[in-house]
């Protein structure tokens, strides 16, 4: 008996259950399409994999070319756009000529067959489509980055560091949204569900997990409130809540800052949104009150010489001083145990440690000029009267007896 008899004998036909009996001079190409599998010709089986390994070969055929080509455009730092859009197909276009394939497939191969309720060539053709529509929503996916990139160019020109935060934010955002209506869409035009019924219960659901998770909420909107209103940016001085530090990072539900002593602070942005903000870093200059407290016994002429000298000082920096805020230097008032002159200035530069090199050198001249003239510095003393009144009296009887009966005299 031969291979193509013996084959026959083991396989069903479509209509007939029983085993068919072919003769012995049956050619390959008759015993390929008389002979059937699932209600299809082992021709269409074989068909259908010669079509799917065509596609899976043309589809990384295809996207090794993308990257490629893409790879060679970035290194030549020009038309980054272009680079991205070839890197960005390069992943997508095997599932596309997957879905492609099967297609094709469907046009050929036998699929009316209805087995209960399923429907084979819906089935089929749901899947084709739900493929394809899979890599459309990865290609936009990844186009997202292309947006990121002119975004990130905007954002640079400008001076806050707020919208750098924002950007991936916004990039996240709109890739959870691609995959929602990627989901929607294939649910309501693929598989012919009630979009409509669906949201409306999505909405009684979405309206108790509101309710769960209103902290989130409200973090969210105090996030929104932050970017739209600005009242810090990255790298920042502020205080917040009695916290003072830098702005690290700020999210979607909190915004981070590192204190001077390292610690890391995570606030919510509701309580960000809510509180009074105190930023530091947009002080147009740095003020200085001091106190220059001299000696009660100074005569009058050295504390007036004390006030010229702080006078002069300060003139000689006026050009490190604010303009709009002029220095005042005032005899202001008699301490319990000093003479207070008192000192304000602003420094123009608004930076920490450059005006405390400023201070350091103010107070070391102040030092040294003072000490030239005689005038000294006070510092909290006490002195102490104590009253004498009439001379300390007592009379003292020495030997005094108890003059009872019988006692000697």
């Amino acid at each position: 008996m031969t291979l193509p008899v013996l084959l026959a004998q083991t396989t069903q036909t479509a209509t007939n259950p029983a085993p068919i009996e072919l003769p012995a001079s049956l050619s390959w190409l008759e015993f390929l399409t008389k002979t059937f599998f699932l209600h299809n010709s082992l021709l269409q089986w074989t068909g259908l994999f010669g079509v799917l390994l065509v596609s899976f070969v043309a589809g990384k055929l295809v996207s090794m070319l993308l990257e490629r080509h893409g790879k060679k455009v970035q290194e030549g730092q020009r038309l980054y756009v272009l680079a991205l859009l070839f890197t960005s197909m390069s992943g997508p276009v095997k599932m596309i000529a997957l879905a492609g394939g099967l297609y094709v497939a469907g046009q050929f191969m036998h699929l009316t067959y209805k087995d209960g309720n399923i429907d084979l060539q819906s089935l089929w053709d749901q899947c084709a489509t739900t493929i394809a529509v899979l890599a459309t929503a990865w290609y936009i996916f990844r186009l997202v980055d292309v947006i990121e990139f002119y975004l990130r160019r905007w954002t640079s020109r400008t001076e806050t560091t707020l919208d750098d935060q924002l950007v991936p934010l916004l990039r996240k955002t709109l890739r959870v949204f691609v995959v929602i209506i990627a989901a929607l869409f294939i649910a309501q035009n693929v598989f012919r569900w009630d979009i409509g019924a669906l949201i409306a219960g999505l909405g009684v659901g979405g309206l108790a997990f509101a309710l769960a998770a209103k902290d989130m909420l409200s973090n969210l909107f105090g996030s929104m409130t932050i970017f739209m209103d600005r009242p810090f940016t990255m790298g920042h001085f502020v205080r917040i809540q009695g916290h003072l530090g830098v702005i690290e990072e700020v999210g979607f539900r909190s915004t981070r800052v590192r204190t001077l002593d390292g610690h890391l602070v995570t606030i919510p942005n509701s309580v960000v949104a809510n509180e009074p903000i105190e930023n530091i870093t947009r002080r147009p200059s740095i003020r200085r009150l001091l106190n220059v407290t001299v000696t009660y016994d100074t005569p009058p002429e050295k504390v007036q010489r004390g006030v010229d000298i702080i006078h002069e000082m300060l003139e000689a920096r006026k050009d490190k001083l604010a303009v709009e805020n002029p220095y005042r230097v005032y005899f202001s008032d008699f301490n319990a145990a000093s003479l207070n002159i008192v000192v304000y200035y602003w420094f123009s530069v608004n930076d920490w440690w450059a005006f405390q090199e400023f201070n350091h050198e103010f107070n070391m001249e102040l030092l040294r000029r003072y000490n030239e003239e005689g005038i000294e510095f006070a510092f909290p003393t006490q002195t102490l009267y104590v009253k004498q009144d009439s001379p300390f009296e007592a009379s003292v009887r020495m030997g005094a007896r108890d003059p009872s009966p019988g006692s000697e005299g």
